[in-house]
């Protein structure tokens, strides 16, 4: 059922696209591009004929796109993102400019599977989670509603590590996406910048109260530009996703070198080429910290340098540039761009400071995606200093602008200057990016309804009160292309049988679904998609991982980030509670279900691998114990990607987002599996609330503390002891797990996580065991009654258009870009 889907009509179809002409094309990629003659050519070597055949096609749009944003003067939108988690492109491309069954019949005349071809392209590897993914879902969504938009990023040799499990432990390897070069981009040697690193500043008297300031870097290192076209639905318009790689100035020192020096003769470019090698490096020790503090660096100054370089090939000096350019930085990650931007314009371009700085805050805009406080970075002042002497001074200098303002016209105490301040001052001087992005920004953007209103209230509550007018909601959205065209295409050609196209140009008007939802015909047909999508995850998961699922089970799935917030770990004492009720009742009726779990934990985080090996190792024992009778199966998946997602996505049946309310900023996994008719079981967090509101209070599962019941059950104390002692459920699961019966072979590996539940209980998983248990018996209630069930999942895909990225791009273009 899989590739039954077609899209002759999605879009028009560009010249020449008729199959013979494709093939054609496909010929001359193979013969003159990559050298081969089609009797000897590798499945490999047909993928990137497919990719070169429409990527040239998407070429003249992409010019076109160009040259109409030059003539028109449009406003130009640039997204600076650490993470791009694009993903597989060739069949998002080939659907968005209306090829994709065009080329399949050109392949498979010339003996190609085009399925098979596909899955040999590599995921990029240039992203971690809902961060990177929204950004690839931005850029998608950008070129479809016609926003002149340039996305900037880093382009990791390795990236985010690939995850191996060894005895159920997570083993990070190198990602190698980039192993066979890239088809998709083009180098750009034109578009090279230099950048600083160390030095010092020197102070140089031009008049009687005037100074220059000339930054001198101890190191150099070029910035290369590589661009990938990003094309919108229909092909209106073709982006650019521009990623920097980085290069020494001399490649090889050949003095040392020819002094027998052969390892020393390469420092230059082994340090230069560091800067892009993997994603997200450990920050435990100090040489991390400096690493990602020098990434991010690298990564802003060539985009701004690139950014004004363009603005001035257009207009006559920097007077215009909020007006021609909004810079939208995703995260803190960016948020060195700030002082970066104030130094180019005064120190390069001769400008007044309260004149760049007035430009410059005029011209950014800041997304914040988290509330958790060392997710906010911070960098020690002496770490800074060093490695941007000059950015120092500017951070120093836009503080004291800002605190003498508030001071003076706001009146504001010292507790909340301290607040406030750039500088955090209690305990070691720390440079607060966070607090640098938001005076630095006219707009200040949530990504849910419940987060921008956290933000307000907590990390930055004093700020919104010295500008109560910056702070504004933008909440996430998915692109509806990728999510449900490409990675489920059955339901996606159900629904255009069922209520036309119109909702593949609008994806709210999906709403005409509601109308089928208790049609038992349609039903039948939603039902037995759903089952093929089963059907493919579980041959995954037994030719991956030799363990066999059910697909006539419930799939109940938590896929994303291991994080304490996200809790995981609810979810597996859960297991462990209901692995002993089936035990312990095997007379009544249970509900089969199989809980799958993906994501990766950040290599220096201790408690989410362990929660990963905790996972496996009860896996390994509930899978084995014939007394469960196959009633329920726990699967860690390993390496979780965005291909895994297209997969694990269509075959939920259940969607696990269970984080401690308060502390998830919006999420966009819960989106992606409400759309492809899965059940939400959740909390009211992030942007569950607004879910729950579009697809009605009774097709989503809720359950557990909110965010203002979590904030003062912190304030006023919490025990969770005493929790834990009424439970009986709760209490039996965390005995079995610290007393290692699933670890016998290390009894106690799991008593520290335990203890912290215990102890401190900082995540609320113990304040919300029952509730979350009573929430899923509440599911199985709901799974036996396949009407009810399949009336609740259907209504979810109906009402989720409204989450769709190209919604929320055009409120950014509408209100915070002027685009």
């Amino acid at each position: 059922m899989m590739n039954r889907v077609t899209n002759n009509d999605l879009a028009p179809a560009p010249r020449s696209s008729d199959r013979e002409q494709l093939a054609t094309e496909l010929l001359e990629r193979l013969k003159y591009r990559i050298g081969k003659d089609p009797k000897v050519a590798k499945p490999h070597d047909w993928l990137t004929a497919a990719i070169l055949v429409v990527r040239d096609r998407i070429t003249d749009k992409w010019m076109d796109s160009t040259r109409r944003t030059y003539s028109t003067g449009s406003k130009r939108v640039y997204y600076l993102s650490l993470e791009f988690l694009i993903g597989r492109l060739m069949r998002d491309a080939m659907t968005n400019i209306g090829i994709l069954d065009e080329m399949r019949h050109a392949l498979a005349s010339l003996g190609v599977d085009l399925d098979v071809i596909a899955e040999l392209e590599p995921d990029a590897a240039l992203g971690n989670g809902g961060l990177g993914r929204l950004a690839a879902c931005f850029m998608e969504s950008m070129a479809t509603v016609d926003v002149p938009a340039y996305g900037y990023g880093i382009r990791y040799v390795h990236g985010l590590f690939r995850q191996q499990m060894a005895d159920g432990w997570q083993v990070e390897l190198p990602e190698t996406w980039l192993a066979h070069g890239n088809p998709w981009e083009f180098e750009r040697r034109e578009s090279s910048y230099e950048i600083g690193f160390g030095g010092a500043v020197e102070t140089i008297n031009i008049g009687e109260d005037k100074q220059r300031f000339v930054w001198k870097p101890a190191e150099r290192v070029i910035a290369t530009a590589y661009d990938t076209p990003a094309v919108g639905w229909h092909a209106k318009r073709v982006n650019t996703l521009r990623l920097w790689s980085a290069n020494p100035i001399d490649p090889i020192l050949l003095d040392a070198f020819n002094a027998g020096d052969h390892i020393g003769a390469l420092r230059e470019s082994n340090k230069a080429e560091s800067l892009t090698r993997v994603l997200y490096p450990a920050d435990a020790t100090p040489a991390g910290q400096e690493l990602r503090l020098r990434q991010e660096f690298f990564f802003c100054s060539a985009s701004l340098q690139d950014i004004l370089r363009r603005h001035l090939q257009q207009y006559p000096d920097f007077s215009s540039l909020p007006d021609a350019v909004a810079i939208q930085l995703n995260d803190t990650h960016p948020a060195v761009s700030v002082a970066e931007l104030v130094r180019l314009l005064t120190d390069v371009h001769g400008l007044d400071f309260d004149v760049a700085w007035d430009l410059a805050r005029r011209t950014f805009s800041y997304t914040n995606h988290t509330l958790l406080p060392e997710a906010l970075e911070s960098w020690p002042v002496p770490l800074f200093e060093r490695l941007l002497p000059r950015h120092m001074q500017i951070v120093y200098a836009i503080n004291a602008k800002i605190l003498i303002e508030a001071r003076k016209e706001k009146g504001i105490d010292d507790q909340r200057i301290r607040n406030i301040s750039l500088i955090e001052e209690s305990g070691e001087r720390r440079v607060r990016m966070g607090n640098l992005a938001f005076v630095g920004s006219h707009s200040i953007n949530g990504v849910s309804a419940l987060h921008t209103e956290l933000m307000k209230e907590t990390v930055f509550a004093d700020l919104h009160k010295l500008y109560p007018d910056r702070i504004n909601n933008k909440t996430n959205g998915i692109t509806p292309r990728r999510w449900l065209m490409q990675c489920n295409p059955d339901l996606f050609e159900l629904i255009r049988e069922s209520i036309g196209d119109a909702f593949m140009d609008d994806a709210e008007a999906l709403t005409a679904l509601d109308a089928f939802a208790d049609n038992r015909d349609f039903q039948e047909k939603f039902a037995a998609i759903k089952r093929e999508n089963k059907n493919r995850l579980a041959n995954l998961v037994g030719s991956r991982m030799g363990v066999r699922i059910d697909p006539a089970a419930m799939f109940d799935i938590q896929i994303k980030r291991i994080h304490e917030y996200k809790r995981q770990l609810l979810n597996i004492i859960e297991a462990v509670a209901l692995y002993d009720q089936i035990r312990s009742h095997p007379e009544l009726d249970w509900v089969p279900r199989v809980k799958l779990f993906a994501g990766k934990a950040a290599p220096s985080y201790h408690n989410a691998k362990l929660i990963i090996k905790l996972a496996n190792d009860v896996a390994k024992v509930i899978n084995n114990d014939p007394a469960v009778r196959g009633l329920l199966k726990v699967v860690f998946v390993p390496n979780y990607n965005v291909s895994l997602a297209e997969i694990m996505v269509p075959a939920a049946d259940l969607s696990e987002q269970i984080s401690t309310a308060g502390m998830e900023a919006s999420g966009t996994g819960n989106m992606k599996f409400a759309l492809n008719g899965a059940l939400t079981i959740g909390t009211l967090d992030g942007a569950n609330v607004e879910m729950r509101d579009h697809v009605g209070a009774e097709n989503i599962v809720i359950f557990g503390m909110t965010a203002e019941e979590v904030a003062k059950v912190r304030a006023e104390g919490h025990n969770p002891r005493a929790i834990i002692e009424q439970s009986r459920e709760l209490s039996q699961a965390l005995a079995a797990i610290s007393s290692g019966v699933f670890s016998p072979d290390d009894r106690n590996r799991f008593t520290g996580l335990v203890d912290g539940i215990y102890n401190h209980d900082w995540f609320m998983v113990a304040a919300d065991f029952d509730a979350y248990a009573k929430a899923q018996r509440e599911v199985d209630a709901i799974w036996t009654d396949k009407p009810s069930w399949y009336s609740k999942t259907i209504r979810n895909t109906a009402r989720m258009g409204w989450f769709s990225s190209d919604r929320t791009i055009r409120q950014y273009a509408t209100e915070i870009w002027r685009a």
